[in-house]
């Protein structure tokens, strides 16, 4: 995943830049570590939702967390 992939993909289908969801998404990732550091299974489950529906939007591969039970 690269910032130039978003250089060459359409805006996402919300009110928000492309810029901003890339924020997000890096934002949901590091909320998803911490989680994990912490062993805290329920916001990692909340993490993993909000990963995967930032990078549908952007058209980007979605992530999937088997240990989660979400593929």
């Amino acid at each position: 995943m690269t910032a130039i992939m978003s250089l060459h993909h359409e805006a996402p289908k919300n009110n928000f830049t492309t810029g901003q969801s890339w924020g997000a998404l890096r934002k949901a990732w590091k909320g998803y570590r911490i989680a994990k550091v912490q062993g805290d299974s329920n916001k990692m489950r909340e993490y993993a939702g909000k990963i995967r529906k930032i990078q549908g939007e952007l058209g980007v591969s979605v992530a999937s967390f088997p240990h989660l039970g979400i593929n």
